[in-house]
């Protein structure tokens, strides 16, 4: 698969961009495990355009962690090319819209998926950014903004017409958020439609081999994109290509699996301090399937989620291999 005149390979599979989760040190790491492509977090277009420091470090990229995508986000066609002129400065491979995130702060202002009520103005920003920048732009978005207006399949060719060089589609309307089951049937539909030309990518529900290889067989899409799926277990990149190449999946061991959680903390309390590296890094805490199956494990959860130190923190993380080694 190619996005302009980069190439992903035979079924990419990509992480998704996802805020206040992918950072450079959980990027690179994804990268490392096997991730064909990443995306930065949500840039917001307005921040950029006015230098919002915090905004403006979401900029940043490591050589490594190549071929890179910084996603934007915004509801005014000029801002968003603005933006996008300056995110091209930091040098990304392609520049990425969002018109995909539902949560109310980014669509209850108009932008990310709330664009899906507003397809004319939609439109005119993804023309206004492919127009202003010479790296290949691509779109990320939804089914429709609910399930009476599933319109993607219309709106792909008309974005195609725009001059992007991808589409991925998450397989929900805006009004589902995150709820119910992702439904990959219209983002079939659309990959088999003859007038798309540019990839197709899939993405909803991709959390373990057997699911990204479904996605690929039933659907036929280009690539596919993990999101949440990734949340505390970068190490699904590893597995998902090994299955998707040998049809057997290489587990990844708990040591390396730990290795990789302790590397993740390690590098967010150097990158912010040990108060706001921890707090960051919970929701990977939370999430991973690491500790899935532990019985009686939520004393040990709550301590966890409590430590506010590094060193009490990798104490409780040494006690839970342990358990798991025994177990």
């Amino acid at each position: 698969m190619k996005i302009g005149s980069i190439d992903l390979g035979h079924r990419p599979v990509m992480l998704a961009p996802m805020e206040d989760v992918t950072d450079p040190s959980f990027r690179l790491i994804c990268k490392e495990q096997g991730a064909s492509m990443v995306y930065t977090e949500f840039v917001s277009a307005e921040a950029l355009v006015r230098d919002i420091p915090s905004t403006v470090r979401k900029l940043e990229i490591d050589e490594r962690e190549r071929p890179v995508a910084i996603q934007i986000y915004g509801r005014e066609p000029e801002a968003m090319a603005e933006a996008a002129e300056i995110a091209e400065r930091a040098r990304p491979d392609i520049i990425d819209i969002n018109f995909g995130c539902p949560v109310k702060k980014v669509a209850g202002k108009g932008a990310g998926a709330g664009m899906l009520k507003d397809i004319p103005k939609l439109l005119a920003i993804t023309e206004s950014v492919v127009k202003r920048v010479s790296v290949p732009v691509t779109v990320k978005t939804r089914l429709g903004w609910d399930c009476e207006n599933k319109i993607i399949t219309d709106l792909g060719p008309r974005l195609q017409d725009c001059g992007i060089a991808a589409l991925t589609v998450h397989g929900r309307t805006r009004s589902q958020m995150y709820t119910g089951t992702a439904d990959w049937t219209l983002i079939g539909e659309l990959k088999n439609d003859p007038r798309m030309e540019i990839p197709v990518i899939g993405n909803g529900d991709i959390t373990c081999p057997e699911e990204a290889a479904r996605a690929f067989d039933t659907y036929g899409v280009d690539g596919i994109m993990v999101g949440r799926g990734a949340i505390g277990a970068p190490w699904i990149f590893h597995e998902i290509i090994s299955f998707l190449e040998t049809g057997k999946t290489d587990h990844v061991g708990l040591e390396t699996k730990f290795e990789l959680i302790l590397r993740q903390i390690r590098e967010s309390v150097d990158r912010k301090d040990e108060k706001r590296g921890i707090l960051h890094i919970r929701r990977h805490l939370a999430a991973t399937p690491l500790f899935k199956g532990i019985p009686d494990f939520r004393p040990t959860r709550i301590r966890m989620l409590r430590a506010d130190t590094l060193s009490e923190l990798e104490e409780v993380l040494e006690e839970i291999k342990t358990i798991i080694s025994k177990g």
